[in-house]
């Protein structure tokens, strides 16, 4: 076992976990006051699901030795030998950094139905997507060490598409769901005639900015070793992040005469979802060809949004499925063994079209088959427990309809009640 290389993975899955919360402030500033506590437990309900879910048996589906390339078995379920490694890290290590993607994918769908979704449905939704979704694509995408490996599934191992940190199994992967979970529940009351602004932009540039310091242990921790390939996917997310925040608020103040905070932190994220799948594999000049691409179509797909009729609140399918779309299939252009000899040459550095080939192959797979599954799980609960918030709920506000609270104290006109848990509360407070 590496001491050095366990306590690299380490820190990198804590700054990844970091990204939920981030994302829980992002989202949670980009929609009306009445329902922020509400977009906010979305995102945090899912350490507590998925965490369990990941521990007693999702991991092992997702990395235990391949059945057919398909699936993983039970042999590592419970995650409980700490004398077990990967490479030269331990299995435990592996597993709770994996686990920290498993999380922020279903945080991240949930961004898609944010004012009208009722929480407890969320929860059953999202623990049953997990396995039924994030699991198999997870299986079928990532190779332990980041190469091919017998425990990785078909993708990888028989296509050899390249996924350095999740451009299949998380970006393409959510913006896929986001769609289908958007279209099973239907569009918020009023939209979109009736404003649905953002209620606090500085709540979403520090999510924004939390998001952008984890994703450096997304990516960069991918490697699951501090060295070259480290270094290389750091300097390739610094450079694809930054460059989609210029090219976006260029193309914005183009179009709309004005760059804006929104439009900032969006192409952030824009820029780090994009290199995501290609961070270890593209040099910098790559890596910026990256990143602009994905400040200029991440927005003009969020534009059309209103052209096509489908309520994706907060923009999952333009900013993560595009963004993963266009990661993943750069990839077949700009990639080069010359950054990592596990890699291969894209198009454009001397490679065949082969390689463009299976990448598009596996974003075809990973938007179908989540697209389908979603639409499933979502329909099924939907005519099982009740997906959609009722009118009055989110009129009123989901905040307190489904967990008696509100995000802020805006009323002065107070009258004695029982609250949560029978404690005494006031009318504000409900």
């Amino acid at each position: 076992m590496d001491t050095g290389n366990t306590a690299y993975l380490l820190g990198s899955a804590a700054l990844v976990m970091l990204m939920t919360p981030g994302l829980a402030l992002f989202y949670g500033g980009m929609v009306r006051a009445k329902s922020v506590l509400n977009m906010m437990m979305m995102s945090i309900v899912c350490l507590g699901v998925i965490g369990l879910v990941w521990v007693v048996f999702g991991f092992s589906l997702a990395f235990g030795d391949s059945h057919g390339g398909l699936i993983g078995g039970f042999e590592l379920a419970g995650i409980s030998d700490p004398s077990l490694l990967v490479g030269d890290v331990p299995v435990q290590a592996f597993a709770m950094f994996q686990l920290m993607f498993a999380v922020i994918t279903g945080a991240l769908v949930s961004g898609a139905v944010a004012d009208r979704a009722r929480f407890r449905a969320w929860t059953l939704f999202v623990t049953v997507w997990v396995v039924v979704v994030y699991v198999p694509l997870a299986h079928w995408t990532f190779a332990v060490d980041g190469a091919v490996s017998a425990r990785g599934g078909w993708l990888v191992n028989t296509i050899g598409t390249l996924d350095f940190a999740g451009g299949a199994a998380v970006e393409v992967n959510s913006g896929a769901s986001a769609l289908a979970l958007a279209l099973v529940l239907g569009a918020r009351r009023g939209w979109p005639r009736e404003p649905m602004r953002p209620h606090n932009l500085p709540l979403v540039l520090l999510g924004a900015g939390l998001l952008w310091f984890g994703w450096f242990g997304f990516n960069a921790g991918s490697a699951l070793a501090a060295g070259a390939t480290a270094a290389n996917a750091f300097v390739t997310t610094m450079t694809a992040a930054s460059a989609a925040v210029v090219a976006w608020l260029v193309l914005e103040d183009r179009l709309d005469g004005r760059p804006t905070s929104l439009g900032a932190a969006s192409a952030a994220v824009a820029g780090l979802v994009a290199i995501t799948p290609a961070c270890g594999f593209v040099d910098t000049w790559g890596a910026l060809a990256i990143g602009v691409l994905a400040g200029l179509l991440c927005q003009l797909a969020i534009r059309l949004k209103y052209r096509f009729g489908y309520d994706d609140s907060l923009d999952v399918v333009a900013i993560h499925g595009i963004g993963g779309v266009i990661g993943m299939l750069m990839l077949g252009l700009v990639a080069t063994d010359a950054v990592n000899p596990a890699g291969a040459d894209g198009l454009l550095y001397g490679g065949g079209p082969a390689q463009l080939g299976g990448q598009a192959l596996a974003v075809l797979v990973a938007a179908t088959w989540a697209f389908g599954m979603t639409a499933l799980i979502a329909w099924g609960v939907s005519r099982t427990v009740g997906f959609r918030a009722t009118p009055d709920d989110e009129h009123g506000g989901i905040d307190e309809a489904g967990h008696a609270e509100t995000a802020y104290e805006f009323s002065t006109m107070r009258t004695a009640g029982r609250g949560p848990a029978g404690r005494t509360t006031e009318e504000g407070d409900r």
